[in-house]
C-alpha cells in the first residue's frame, strides 16, 4: 500500500493545473528537493523532468506520476552533499508545491533506491533516426554521435524517419552528386516537419512532435549558411569536430533558436568515446585512428571540412580494438583521411624533429611535419602482435607515406591483410602536378614495383578522377596506360566535380566538357575491367583463407560468402567440413569462422570455390609456412 506522502504527491502531479506557466513557455521543469538532511547522490542532486507543455495532458500526467511515485518510493537516503565545506542550501519541496508539503515527511524520503531515478526512467528524450552518406569515416562518425546521444539520454533508435523525434543525416561533400542526394532527403524530412499534424492524422507519421532535423558532417561545414537559410528546413547544423555539443544544440532548438557549431579543432579525436556499433553482431568493425588532412590536394575539400591532421593515442586505439575482440569482432579496418600519416606524439618523451619524417622514395608534400612520434607502422605492428587472431585492414592512405618499415611490417605480420589502397588519381605527371599530389606518374610506378617486390601477394586498389582541369587526351591516355601496367584489384573512378573553397576552384578553370568527362570515364572503366579480370583469374587453383560474413545473397540457402586476405569476395557451398582446431570434427561453417577455400573459378568481381576446412588464422599461416619450408628442403 502506498504511503500517504506518495499518495499526496501523486495526486498533486495528477492535477492538470497545479503549476501555472505563461502560454509562451514551452518547457515545464519540476525539481524535487527535500528539506531534511537526506539528499540525492551527487550525480542526481536534483531530478529534472522536462516535457513538452502541449503533450503533458491528463493521461500523460497520470502515467508520469505513477512512474515517478514508483521510483520515488524505492529511493534510498544518501549522505548530505557538501559544497565548500558547508551543506548545500536548497529549497524544500513545500516552497514549490504547498499541497504536498505536509505529506512529504522524513519517513517517505528515506525509502530505498532514490538514486535509481534517471532522466530516461521518467521521460524518453526522443527517438533517433539516422542516415549516412559518403565514406567509412562518416559511418564511424555516426557511431560516435550515437554514443554521445546515448550518454545524454537519447537511447532509442528507430528504423524509419516517420517514427523519430530527431533525424540525423550525416553528409558528404566530396562530389556534387552526393550533395544532391542529401538535398533530396532534406526536402522529405522538411515535409515530415511541415505536415506533421496531417501526417499523424493519416497514419504516415508516428512521432510525438515535429522532428528536429540535424545535418552532420562535411556538408554541415561547407554549406552551413545555405542549409540554415533553407526555409526552416534544418534545426541543427553540426560539423565533424563538434559532435560533443549536439545535446546542447538540441536544447537551443527547444528554446526557439537554431543550433550551429561547425568549428574545426586541432585536438579533437573522440579518443575517449566508445562508439555505438550500427551493425549489430557484425564480425567486422571500423576504428578511427586519426582525423583531418594536411595534404591540400587542389581538387579536395576535405582539409576545409575536416581540418588539420591529429592522431589518437596508440593506447586508446589498442583499448578500443580490445573491446571489439571481446565482442567477437574478427576484422578491424583502421580509418583516417590520410591514415598512414598517423603520428602519435602524446606518449613519446623525446619526439624527433619533423625533418626525420620519411616519405616514400620520390614523393614529397607541401605540408611539413613538426615532430615525429609513433608512426603508423608502430601502431599496426602493436595491434598485430596483441591480437594475432584478428585481421587488420586500413583506409585511406596517401602514396607518399609508405616508407620501407611499413611495408616490412605488412609482410611479416600474417594478420595484416595483403591489400593496399594506393590512390593514383591520374597517370599524367602534368595533371598530378596541378593536383598538387607530390609525385609523378613514374614515381608512382616505382612505388608499386617496390611494394610488389617486398610483398609479392599484395592486392592493390586505387582512385581515379577523369576530366580534371586542363586534362588533355594525352593525359587521359597516360591514365589508361597506368591502369593497364599496374593491374588493379579494384578502383573507384569518377568524373571531376569542382568544389568551392578548393585550390582548383580559386586557380583553375573547369574546362573539360561534361560529355568528354563521361566518355573518358567510360573508357577508364572498360580498361580497368579488362585488367582486373587477370587478377581474379590468377587465384584459380589457390587456397584462400576466407572470413565468413554470411549467406551469399545470390544463393542464400546453399552458399556462404566472405573476403579473402587480399579483399576478394569468395563464395562456397555450405556443407559440413573438418574443424582443424577440434580434432577435425565436421560441422557447417558459421559467420566469423576462418575457412580454407580451394578456388575453382572466377569472375571480374568475385571468386568461387570449395570449402576445405575450418581453421584459425594463426594455424593457417603456420601450416602454410611449414609446407613452404618443406618444399624448399626437398628442392635443395
Amino acid at each position: 500500500m502506498a504511503s500517504p506522502s506518495l499518495t499526496s504527491l501523486s495526486s498533486v502531479l495528477n492535477q492538470q493545473h497545479c503549476i501555472n506557466l505563461p502560454r509562451r513557455c514551452s518547457i515545464l521543469t519540476l525539481r524535487f528537493f527535500s528539506s531534511n538532511p537526506c539528499h540525492f547522490s551527487p550525480a542526481i542532486s536534483a531530478a529534472r523532468i522536462v516535457c513538452s507543455r502541449r503533450s503533458f495532458g491528463r493521461s500523460s500526467a497520470s502515467a508520469f506520476s505513477h512512474r515517478f511515485s514508483r521510483s520515488f518510493s524505492q529511493s534510498q537516503c544518501q549522505p548530505p552533499v557538501s559544497i565548500g565545506g558547508k551543506l548545500s542550501e536548497i529549497p524544500a519541496l513545500h516552497h514549490f508545491m504547498p499541497k504536498a508539503s505536509a505529506a512529504v515527511t522524513d519517513a517517505a524520503v528515506s525509502d530505498p533506491q532514490l538514486d535509481s531515478i534517471t532522466l530516461s526512467d521518467v521521460l524518453p528524450s526522443g527517438r533517433i533516426y539516422h542516415e549516412t552518406y559518403g565514406c567509412q569515416m562518416n559511418v564511424n562518425d555516426m557511431e560516435i554521435v550515437l554514443s554521445i546521444m546515448k550518454k545524454a539520454g537519447y537511447s532509442e533508435i528507430v528504423e524509419a524517419p516517420e517514427s523519430a523525434e530527431i533525424i540525423f543525416i550525416n553528409t558528404c561533400a566530396i562530389r556534387d552528386n552526393a550533395e544532391q542526394k542529401v538535398w533530396q532527403r532534406l526536402n522529405y524530412f522538411w515535409f515530415l516537419k511541415r505536415q506533421w499534424k496531417k501526417n499523424v492524422a493519416i497514419g504516415r507519421s508516428q512521432s510525438l512532435h515535429p522532428p528536429k532535423v540535424v545535418v552532420l558532417g562535411c556538408m554541415a561545414e561547407r554549406l552551413k549558411d545555405k542549409i540554415l537559410d533553407a526555409d526552416k528546413m534544418v534545426d541543427v547544423v553540426c560539423g565533424p569536430d563538434a559532435y560533443r555539443d549536439l545535446p546542447r544544440l538540441l536544447e537551443e532548438v527547444d528554446s526557439g533558436q537554431k543550433g550551429i557549431n561547425t568549428l574545426l579543432s586541432l585536438e579533437e579525436t573522440y579518443a575517449d568515446i566508445n562508439p555505438v556499433r550500427i551493425a549489430k553482431n557484425s564480425i567486422s568493425a571500423f576504428v578511427s585512428i586519426m582525423r583531418g588532412c594536411n595534404n591540400m590536394c587542389s581538387f579536395c575539400i576535405v582539409p576545409f571540412t575536416r581540418g588539420r591532421e591529429r592522431s589518437r593515442p596508440v593506447e586508446s586505439v589498442v583499448r578500443e580494438v580490445g573491446e571489439l575482440w571481446k565482442e567477437g569482432v574478427k576484422e578491424v579496418t583502421l580509418l583516417g583521411q590520410n591514415v598512414n600519416s598517423y603520428n602519435d606524439t602524446s606518449g613519446v618523451e623525446e619526439v624527433e624533429s619533423g625533418t626525420n619524417w620519411k616519405y616514400s622514395d620520390g614523393f614529397n608534400s607541401i605540408a611539413k611535419v613538426k615532430n615525429v612520434g609513433l608512426r603508423f607502422a608502430d601502431l599496426l605492428d602493436r595491434l598485430a602482435v596483441e591480437y594475432p587472431e584478428m585481421r587488420f585492414r586500413y583506409t585511406s592512405p596517401h602514396p607518399k607515406d609508405f616508407p620501407d618499415d611499413l611495408l616490412y611490417v605488412m609482410r611479416n605480420r600474417n594478420n595484416i591483410c595483403k591489400s593496399i589502397h594506393l590512390p593514383a588519381q591520374s597517370g599524367s605527371s602534368s595533371v598530378l602536378e596541378r593536383m598538387r599530389r607530390g609525385y609523378t606518374g613514374e614515381a608512382y610506378l616505382e612505388l608499386v614495383k617496390k611494394i610488389r617486390d617486398i610483398i609479392p601477394e599484395i592486392g592493390i586498389s586505387s582512385d581515379f578522377i577523369c576530366g580534371f582541369c586542363g586534362e588533355t587526351e594525352e593525359d587521359h591516355q597516360d591514365t589508361l596506360n597506368l591502369v593497364k601496367t599496374v593491374g588493379y584489384d579494384m578502383a573507384y573512378m569518377f568524373a571531376y566535380s569542382m568544389r568551392e573553397k578548393t585550390h582548383a576552384h580559386r586557380n583553375y578553370a573547369d574546362d573539360v566538357p561534361e560529355n568528354v568527362k563521361q566518355r573518358r570515364l567510360t573508357e577508364l572503366i572498360e580498361t580497368f575491367r579488362d585488367s582486373t579480370g587477370q587478377c581474379y583469374d590468377s587465384k584459380i587453383g589457390s587456397v584462400q583463407l576466407v572470413l565468413v560474413e554470411g549467406p551469399n545473397r545470390r544463393a542464400p540457402d546453399i552458399e556462404l560468402i566472405g573476403k579473402s586476405d587480399r579483399g576478394h569476395r569468395v563464395s562456397f557451398t555450405n556443407t559440413p567440413i573438418p574443424d582443424r582446431d577440434n580434432n577435425d570434427v565436421k560441422r557447417s561453417p558459421k559467420v566469423g569462422d576462418f575457412v580454407e577455400v580451394n578456388v575453382l573459378k572466377s569472375t571480374r568481381a568475385s571468386l568461387h570455390g570449395e570449402a576445405v576446412a575450418i581453421t584459425k588464422l594463426s594455424s593457417f599461416y603456420s601450416d602454410m609456412h611449414e609446407e613452404q619450408r618443406l618444399a624448399c628442403v626437398s628442392t635443395a
